[in-house]
């Protein structure tokens, strides 16, 4: 039985550690039962140069999870030479954009069946700055995939459906295509839609960019919705 464990995973990352209570030595998460997928959008990677690479490495070993989703990729190739500390992990980068998008996988579980990109002609380059990136893959003989986004940051926290521009219409039409190409494309499969959304799925509905996917709960499932609905401490 194939079990997942999915969290959105927020870091911080400082030059010194030292005033915090936690510690790296204390990061745990992985275990070798369990499918473990987190997105991190890490700020224009290497924010702070080589410091931000040996943290990085240091957390991602700690945390042993099986595939992360990264946003925000300034430099390339330094992030490339960061999995050079990684023996256990391989990565894909593909977009060319600002703060492009990636993945890296613990090569052992996971069996890679594809990389691609999906929306990347320029009718959908508004509700999409920067292309999903699609990863198709198997882990324990299930085909699963795991599409990584960044949309449009920003706005009043109003959604105006009559402005083609406004910030929160474009991830409102950015969510809806994700469903569409999901109900068409993959209706059968196992999918794990994440990365940095620019949005609260706990808004009301009128401005809820999220609610069409929050209405469709016989197909579609937030993991972190009793977060986002729960005390603000989370």
């Amino acid at each position: 039985m194939i079990t997942f464990r999915i969290r959105i995973v927020i870091f911080l990352l400082l030059i010194s550690l030292s005033a915090s209570s936690q510690t790296i030595e204390d990061l745990t998460f992985g275990t070798d039962h369990t499918l473990e997928v987190a997105t991190w959008n890490i700020e224009n990677f290497p924010k702070y140069g080589q410091n931000t690479i040996d943290y990085v490495s240091q957390i991602i070993r700690k945390l042993d999870i099986d595939i992360i989703a990264f946003q925000e990729i300034t430099d390339t190739v330094l992030f490339k030479q960061m999995l050079n500390n990684l023996p256990d992990y391989q990565y894909y980068c593909k977009s060319l954009w600002y703060g492009g998008l990636a993945f890296i996988y613990k090569t052992e579980v996971i069996q890679i069946n594809n990389f691609y990109e999906i929306f990347t002609t320029s009718p959908y380059w508004s509700p999409f700055p920067r292309s999903p990136l699609v990863l198709d893959m198997n882990y324990m003989d299930q085909n699963i995939f795991v599409i990584n986004n960044h949309l449009k940051c920003c706005g009043d926290g109003i959604l105006d459906l009559n402005n083609s521009e406004d910030e929160e219409t474009r991830r409102f039409i950015a969510m809806n295509l994700l469903k569409e190409y999901i109900d068409s494309n993959l209706q059968d499969k196992k999918v794990l839609v994440v990365g940095d959304f620019n949005d609260d799925i706990a808004d009301s509905e009128s401005d809820n960019v999220f609610i069409n996917i929050i209405n469709d709960n016989q197909n579609y499932l937030f993991a972190d919705m009793d977060i986002a609905q729960g005390n603000s401490s989370q």
